[in-house]
């Protein structure tokens, strides 16, 4: 993993005002139908118990958004009222989430730089951040992303046959 000292970009603030006017269900729906897709599939049966109806939260500080949502019977869950005290909470900047999605940065380092705000039960915080940590950043991958749902869609279809007559 890279450690650098990337440039900071910041979400316009005319963007973030109009971002942070939208509601936040069905951006939490868009939030966790990419996390059912790319993430919950990589993930130890482990680490899916503990966060079983835990109410997290991703707030992405320069673009006003916030995601909540939840793991609850086998997929992610956008939560529809905002949870009050979200038993975890990840907040950083739109670019300081790419660098950490990219590999471009260290969650340590942009956590001891108070780039990546951690609130909330530290135990599940430290378990969430070493998994994803721990994932093969190739998932993530457009090309990638986009032949596991194909191959998956492929599974789903019925095969061609001949049909008797």
């Amino acid at each position: 993993m890279q450690t650098t000292s990337t440039p900071a970009y910041r979400v316009p603030q005319t963007l973030e005002r109009v971002l942070g006017h939208l509601p936040r269900y069905p951006g939490s729906v868009l939030f966790v139908t990419g996390l059912n897709l790319i993430l919950a599939r990589h993930l130890h049966p482990d680490t899916l118990l503990r966060l079983e109806q835990r109410q997290l939260r991703i707030e992405v500080a320069d673009a006003g958004l916030r995601f909540d949502y939840t793991w609850h019977n086998g997929a992610f869950r956008a939560l529809r009222g905002q949870a009050a005290e979200p038993d975890l909470v990840f907040r950083a900047t739109a670019w300081d989430f790419y660098c950490l999605l990219q590999r471009q940065e260290d969650p340590d380092t942009l956590f001891f730089s108070r780039r990546l705000v951690i609130e909330g039960d530290t135990e599940l915080g430290l378990m969430v951040k070493n998994t994803l940590d721990s994932i093969d950043m190739v998932v993530f991958q457009p090309r990638r992303v986009l032949a596991d749902v194909l191959g998956e869609l492929r599974g789903r279809l019925p095969r061609p046959g001949f049909v008797k007559g």
